[in-house]
């Protein structure tokens, strides 16, 4: 009976220890309608750490599942038009392929476990926006939704595309 006690005990701890200890990429969610739709994104917040983010930990002209650990999912209430390309309700997996003068966002049908599930032959729609530059630095990836738009920023820039009822 006393050993039953102690390796519960000694269970629980280890489970206390383990819910304390933050993940490197702690998960976020942004949520917000743009357009008249609700717009949900689930995603794992990177830092830069003092790394070179763009062009550096993130490659430039390579698919990126645009956050860490796990596929970023992307999910409308309604069928939208995304930069005034048509996709349906529904979830969806949201890569980039980051470039220094344009990114393409990517609307997948799968969302797996990062990029190395990729395969573009499951892609809904791909269409190409113009980055900019952040106010100030950003440290910690974020993805909001923002005036009928979805913006993501990291490092010094900022990425953004349009969400409208479709």
């Amino acid at each position: 009976m006393k050993i039953k006690f102690l390796l519960a005990l000694v269970t629980l701890a280890f489970s206390a220890l383990a819910q304390d200890k933050k993940m490197p990429s702690p998960p976020d969610k942004a949520t917000g309608n743009a357009g008249g739709v609700t717009v949900t994104v689930d995603y794992h917040q990177p830092s830069a750490k003092g790394r070179k983010v763009m062009g550096g930990l993130v490659p430039f002209g390579e698919v990126w599942r645009t956050g860490a650990n796990a596929t970023t999912a992307i999910e409308f209430s309604d069928n939208v038009k995304l930069e005034g390309n048509a996709v349906a309700k529904g979830k969806y997996g949201l890569y980039t392929i980051p470039g220094e003068n344009e990114w393409t966002i990517i609307i997948n049908k799968d969302i797996k476990r990062g990029a190395y599930d990729y395969k573009q032959a499951n892609d809904v729609v791909r269409f190409t926006v113009k980055p900019g530059k952040t106010a100030s630095f950003v440290e910690t990836f974020k993805i909001t939704i923002e005036n009928n738009k979805v913006v993501l920023r990291w490092e010094n820039t900022e990425v953004a595309f349009a969400v409208a009822k479709g």
